[in-house]
This record gives structure tokens, C-alpha cells and sequence, in this order.
């Protein structure tokens, strides 16, 4: 049994390896080739990656790109952005994200201001749309009043 500070620390769950996103290219496939979520702070492209892809990767990573455009803001604030939505998936985003597929992560204005528990929230929120699964029993589209009344 570890003793110290290793007795404290949590379990870690089985996480696909994480890659960054660099080339241009692959920021523009995913923008014009994969889905799309808008949440307040930020939005969220994601695609899967063709099988000849793999670029000399070993495995089939997920590669995560973050991107802030200059209506942001200065390059402090845009730094800032970036820092942050790093940090909210390296914190949130190992078991929601799907080996094999490249995400981009595009930051907005409201992600400086916006509560670090809420950016949390809209990021495993768009992954949750992105992938299709159900959340509060309802499909990613679908409004309450989308859903067939129960006779």
C-alpha cells in the first residue's frame, strides 16, 4: 500500500494518447470535413481520421488542435483563452474523446470571463454532442418540445 503522498492520489482510467494538431491542413480538413458544436465559450470540430492518416503515428491517437482568432482580443487575452481551454481538456477530456479522431477546439470571448467550472462543462457537453450520445434523454439536436408526446 503507497504511503505519503501516493496514498492520496486517485486511480488513473485507461486514456487514448493525445497528439497535438500542427499542420494548417489538418485544422482546415477538420473544419470542413467533420462536425460542429457552438457552446458559450467555445466550439468544438471534431473528425474521424481516414485510416491512411495516421502520419508515422504510432497507434491511432487523438490529436487535439486550439485555436484563438484576434477578435478575441490582444495576444495576453488570446494566451489566456488557449491556456484555459487547454487545461479544461487535459483535465476533462481523456475519456470522452474517441481514439482516432482529430478535435479542434476554437476559442471565444467568453471563455476570458466565463467561470473555469462552466468551461468544463460546455467542453464534455460538445464532445457529448459530437459523438452522438444521449444526455438527459435526449438526442444531441433534440429540444424538449422536439420529443413525441407519451399516450
Amino acid at each position: 500500500m503507497p504511503t505519503g503522498a501516493h496514498a492520496l492520489a486517485e486511480p488513473v482510467a485507461h486514456v487514448a494518447p493525445l497528439d497535438r494538431l500542427r499542420r494548417r491542413a489538418d485544422f482546415l480538413r477538420a473544419a470542413r470535413t467533420g462536425r460542429k458544436v457552438a457552446m458559450r465559450s467555445l466550439v468544438l470540430q471534431a473528425r474521424r481520421r481516414d485510416d491512411g492518416e495516421t502520419g508515422g503515428l504510432q497507434g491511432n491517437p487523438v490529436r487535439i488542435g486550439f485555436t484563438v482568432s484576434r477578435k478575441v482580443g490582444n495576444a495576453v487575452e488570446r494566451n489566456r483563452v488557449r491556456r484555459r481551454l487547454r487545461e479544461a481538456v487535459r483535465m476533462r477530456a481523456g475519456s470522452l474523446v474517441h481514439s482516432g479522431h482529430d478535435y479542434v477546439v476554437i476559442g471565444r470571448r467568453a471563455a476570458l470571463t466565463t467561470p473555469f467550472a462552466r468551461i468544463l462543462t460546455d467542453l464534455e457537453t460538445a464532445l457529448r454532442k459530437i459523438h452522438g450520445s444521449k444526455a438527459h434523454g435526449r438526442t444531441p439536436n433534440e429540444t424538449p418540445h422536439d420529443k413525441a408526446p407519451d399516450l
